[in-house]
């Protein structure tokens, strides 16, 4: 199981809006020790959508979708979902509830379609103006907003996965190797991975800021302990290269 993001909307595949979801939903995750394996952006394209959830459902992942669940009708995510399990839509007692109470007797039908989502699905409370999002087949939707969002995706990592927090002993070690260039040095991250299967090696070859200086960022990922032995190996290495680098600031 990793965790999975879709990110839904025509205005940011186009550019108007920058998204915000990615970075914070990484954070999110690291502050509990866990951390995202993709990522993916769709616009508002039905067919598309549910072929993507066709898709992240098919797996075991933990999937955050965000975007697309209002009553507008450039809003398709609760529509496409329903569709990609071959189940019925269908109102949530419990959002019917939330709703109802919420907007009074200005109680509309349109409104009423907040707390529409495939049947069977579980609502997640929603702390910024109580309309909530829903989740089903371990897809968690939520507004695209990040105000209510990120609270919201929050409260199911320390509710559903608090079980998962800092399970893992996961790190990622890296240095500034100068003057390298990442050909020279695909035999020694090959042997690397061979050596420590439990890791991770990375290369991000870079210019310094305002200079011509060559340099690459060479790493390591995964346990501690193998991180350490790896990063031990690959630093030795480099000695005998006569390579010079510098830790990460």
């Amino acid at each position: 199981m990793g965790f999975g993001a879709i990110i839904i909307g025509d205005e940011i595949l186009s550019g108007r809006r920058r998204d915000k979801h990615l970075e914070t939903l990484i954070e999110l995750l690291a502050e509990r020790g866990l951390q995202l394996a993709w990522a993916r952006y769709v616009g508002d394209d039905p067919a598309l959508l549910v072929r993507t959830l066709r898709d992240t459902m098919a797996t075991d992942d933990v999937v955050f979708s965000f975007g697309g669940i209002g009553a507008t009708p450039d809003d398709h995510t609760r529509q496409a979902a329903a569709s990609a399990l071959d189940l019925p839509l269908a109102l949530h007692p419990e959002a019917e509830a939330i709703l109802r109470a919420k907007f009074g007797t200005e109680i509309t039908a349109h409104r009423l379609l907040l707390g529409t989502y495939p049947q069977g699905s579980a609502i997640i409370p929603n702390p910024y103006n109580q309309v909530p999002g829903f989740s089903i087949a371990r897809h968690y939707f939520v507004p695209g907003f990040p105000v209510m969002a990120w609270p919201m995706v929050a409260a199911v990592l320390d509710g559903d996965f608090a079980h998962l927090h800092h399970q893992r002993d996961y790190i990622e070690r890296s240095v500034t190797v100068w003057e390298a260039y990442e050909g020279h040095l695909i035999d020694l991250m090959e042997t690397l991975n061979a050596t420590y299967p439990a890791v991770s090696v990375f290369s991000l070859p870079a210019f310094a800021e305002g200079a011509r200086r060559r340099s690459i960022e060479l790493g390591v990922k995964g346990p501690a302990e193998d991180v350490a032995a790896a990063m031990a190996a690959m630093l030795a290495e480099l000695a005998v290269r006569n390579y010079s680098w510098d830790a990460p600031e």
